[in-house]
C-alpha cells in the first residue's frame, strides 16, 4: 500500500517589528518636530525685530509710528547722516572699536600663554589654577562693579581706553583659557622637544610652534570675545562717565534718554543699525570658522 504525500509550499511569516523600535521612532519624529518648531519660532522672534529696526531707519519720525509695518514711503538715507555726524554715533563708534579691538587683542595673547602652560607643564598648583580661571565664568559681574570701580579708580584708569581694555580682557580671560585648553593639550608633545633640541627657547616654541598651530581655537574665541565687548554696556556705563569716551552701546543709550520725549527716533533707529553692523560682518565673514573652531572644541 503506497500513499501519496502532498508538498505544499510553507509560507512563513514575517517577523513582526519589535515595539520599541517603533516607539523609538515616533519619539525621534517626536523630538525632530519638536526641535525644528522650536527654531523656527526662535528665527522668527530674531529676525523680525530686526528687519523691523532696519526698515524703521530709512523712516521719517511720525511714519515709524503712523505705518509701522509698512515700508518707507521714501527711504531717507539722511538719517544715517544725521545720527552720524549730530548724534556723535560717529565717535562712540570709533571709541568701540579701539577699545574692542585692544580687549580683543591682549585676551588672546594672555589667554593663549597661560593655556599653553596649563596645559603642557606640570607643577604643584595647576589644577588649582586652572579651576580658579574656570570659576570665573561663573561670578556675576554685577557683583564686582563697586570693587572693580575703586581699583581703576586707584590705578588712574577712570575714562580711559587703557581701562576698559585691561577689564574687558580680565572678565574674559576666564572663558578664553577653559577653551584653549583644550586645544593645547592635544597638539603634540614632540614638535616642542624637537624644537628644544634644535636649540629654540620655550618662547620661541611658543610663538612659533604650538600659537600657529591653535589658530582655529583663537579665531573662534577672538570672534565670541569679540561679539561679547561689541555689545557690552554695564562696564563701559560704570568705568567711563567722560562722553567723549563713551562707547557704542552708550551713546544710544544716551542718545535715548538725553532728549526725552523729544527723541529722534529715525536717528536712534539708524545709529542702531550702524552699531550692528561690524556684528554682522564679523558673523557672516566667520561664521564657518565660529563652527569649525567649536566642532573642534567640543571633539577635543
Amino acid at each position: 500500500m503506497t500513499t501519496l504525500r502532498e508538498d505544499r509550499p510553507v509560507t512563513r511569516k514575517p517577523p513582526a517589528q519589535p515595539r520599541t523600535t517603533e516607539r523609538a521612532d515616533i519619539a525621534g519624529r517626536g523630538f525632530s518636530l519638536a526641535s525644528h518648531g522650536f527654531l523656527i519660532v526662535w528665527a522668527v522672534m530674531v529676525t523680525v525685530p530686526l528687519l523691523w529696526s532696519v526698515v524703521s531707519a530709512f523712516k521719517s519720525d511720525p511714519e515709524i509710528f503712523t505705518s509701522p509695518w509698512t515700508l518707507p514711503s521714501r527711504w531717507r538715507f539722511d538719517n544715517f547722516v544725521r545720527a552720524w555726524n549730530q548724534a556723535e554715533i560717529g565717535s562712540y563708534f570709533l571709541n568701540s572699536v579701539i577699545v574692542v579691538a585692544g580687549g580683543v587683542i591682549l585676551t588672546l595673547l594672555l589667554s593663549s600663554m597661560v593655556a599653553y602652560v596649563l596645559a603642557r607643564f606640570q607643577f604643584p598648583g595647576n589644577r588649582i589654577v586652572y579651576y580658579t580661571f574656570v570659576g570665573g565664568m561663573l561670578f556675576p559681574v554685577f557683583l564686582a562693579l563697586v570693587p572693580l570701580f575703586f581699583v581703576v579708580k586707584n590705578l588712574g584708569l577712570l575714562n580711559t581706553y587703557q581701562g576698559l581694555i585691561l577689564v574687558y580682557a580680565t572678565q574674559s580671560m576666564s572663558f578664553s583659557i577653559f577653551f584653549l585648553c583644550a586645544f593645547f593639550r592635544t597638539q603634540p608633545a614632540s614638535l616642542v622637544e624637537a624644537a628644544l633640541l634644535d636649540g629654540c627657547t620655550h618662547w620661541g616654541a611658543f610663538f612659533r610652534i604650538m600659537l600657529p598651530l591653535a589658530k582655529p581655537g583663537l579665531i573662534s574665541i577672538g570672534i565670541f570675545n569679540f561679539l561679547g565687548m561689541w555689545n557690552q554696556y554695564l562696564l563701559p556705563l560704570v568705568l567711563t562717565t567722560d562722553p567723549s569716551k563713551y562707547v557704542i552701546a552708550q551713546g544710544l543709550a544716551n542718545l535715548t534718554v538725553s532728549r526725552g520725549y523729544r527723541s529722534d527716533f529715525s536717528g536712534l533707529f539708524a545709529g542702531l543699525v550702524i552699531s550692528m553692523i561690524p556684528v554682522l560682518v564679523v558673523y557672516v565673514l566667520f561664521q564657518r570658522r565660529i563652527a569649525a573652531g567649536m566642532t573642534a572644541g567640543a571633539l577635543r
